[in-house]
């Protein structure tokens, strides 16, 4: 039972009785007080633990009791007889008092999650309706949006699921929001490039705070502002085939990832992009979600969604996938470019993604063309971004560094 709840606290897993230390199968008898037994020992469990109870026969008479418990569940932490059980490498051990509260506290967040509270401060005319339709129409035209949508803004929430009960939800700020502060600082991107390989100068910096699709695209068109385009001439061909510095689609899906995977609960938390002369980072605030490892990532894993209904939203909108599958496929898209597979780690209560390229100089930079800037918040109308029409702008005040 130790070990059922070590598995349940952990991946899941299956224990058998009957098996010989060595592995041979010998089984053993199976009466109803055998049963009986592992049922009262169940009621042990805090909270009520989902075990499945298999009998495979062996021999007459003798059988091998397979008990299966699954992993990655809002219940946990588990506990048997009041103390919770990890497994680390083949052993079951007690789980630390640290650890134990730690799940605590991500079991409360599954439940009651900072995106499904209510933002009763923001009104509904505090949504931009045009962002709000152009997110439908890239859901209807992905075909994750079928049947009857309606105009109105509060139906095409309610069909976003970002509405409740006639109640505006966070999520919708974060994806619709046009005003931010003061309750919602952590919808931010910080942006920098830098010169060389440490943060001691600028070359060009942006902080922005808007809807989480507009930030997505901002920070694309800095990546493409800041990499260098390397081309060659093939034989046979008039044009020149150019080869991104990292291919677009990977950079795309780890930014996505930044973006409904972070911890908006952090009020001064971000997504920060770095760019240095030998590498790029993704910064998000928070920790991993549970279940999820920074080797895990580029293994096979199961999909572990911090925020599900920001992650529908962009699932809708044709931005991701829902199996896991989104780190395998940015290692995969690195590998055949040539370059190293992405690193992820967690630092200081912030997931870190750093990609080993060669960025070299920005040459626009290099010609003076990139001032040195440090915008403040984007609450303007989100129907046209203000940075496609020019009209960024320092903070009234001065800037904050």
């Amino acid at each position: 039972m130790h070990t059922l709840c070590a598995f349940a606290n952990g991946q899941g897993g299956r224990v058998l009785l009957g098996v010989k230390p060595g592995g041979e199968l010998i089984g053993q008898q199976v009466s109803e007080q055998t049963l009986h037994d592992i049922a009262t020992a169940r009621e042990r469990f805090e909270p009520p633990l989902d075990l499945h109870i298999q009998s495979v026969e062996i021999a007459s008479g003798r059988s091998v009791l397979v008990l299966t418990v699954g992993g990655i569940s809002d219940s946990v932490p588990y506990t048997f007889d009041g103390r919770a059980y990890e497994r680390v490498g083949n052993t079951t051990r007690k789980m630390a008092q640290e650890r134990y509260e730690l799940l605590l506290l991500e079991r409360a967040h599954s439940r009651r999650r900072w995106e499904n509270q209510e933002a009763d401060e923001v009104p509904l005319q505090e949504l931009d309706r045009e962002e709000v339709l152009r997110i439908v129409e890239a859901a209807r035209s992905a075909g994750r949006l079928v049947g009857p949508v309606g105009r109105g803004l509060p139906e095409l929430l309610d069909r976003l699921g970002v509405r409740h009960k006639g109640r505006l939800l966070r999520a919708a700020v974060v994806l619709f929001g046009k005003t931010f502060l003061p309750h919602h600082p952590q919808c931010e991107l910080r942006m920098a490039r830098f010169r060389g390989t440490d943060k001691t100068e600028f070359l060009d910096q942006r902080n922005l705070r808007g809807p989480a699709f507009r930030l997505l695209e901002e920070a694309e068109l800095f990546c493409q502002r800041h990499f260098p385009l390397a081309g060659r001439i093939e034989p046979g061909r008039l044009q020149r085939v150019d080869r991104p510095l990292i291919p677009p689609d990977a950079m795309r899906e780890l930014l996505v990832n930044a973006f409904i995977h972070r911890d908006y609960s952090i009020a001064g938390g971000a997504v920060a992009l770095a760019i240095f002369d030998d590498r790029v980072e993704i910064w998000s605030a928070g920790r991993y979600p549970m279940g999820i490892t920074p080797e895990s990532l580029t293994r096979p894993h199961l999909s572990v969604q911090r925020n599900p209904i920001i992650a529908e939203v962009f699932y809708r909108a044709g931005l991701i996938e829902k199996w896991g599958r989104g780190t395998n496929r940015v290692a995969e898209m690195c590998r055949a470019a040539g370059l190293s597979c992405p690193e992820f780690a967690e630092v200081t209560g912030a997931v870190v993604v750093t990609l080993r390229v060669s960025v070299g100089q920005t040459l626009a930079a290099d010609r003076g063309e990139l001032p040195h800037t440090d915008l403040g918040e984007l609450e303007a109308d989100w129907g046209e971004f203000p940075s496609d029409r020019g009209e960024l702008a320092p903070e009234p005040g001065g800037a904050d560094g």
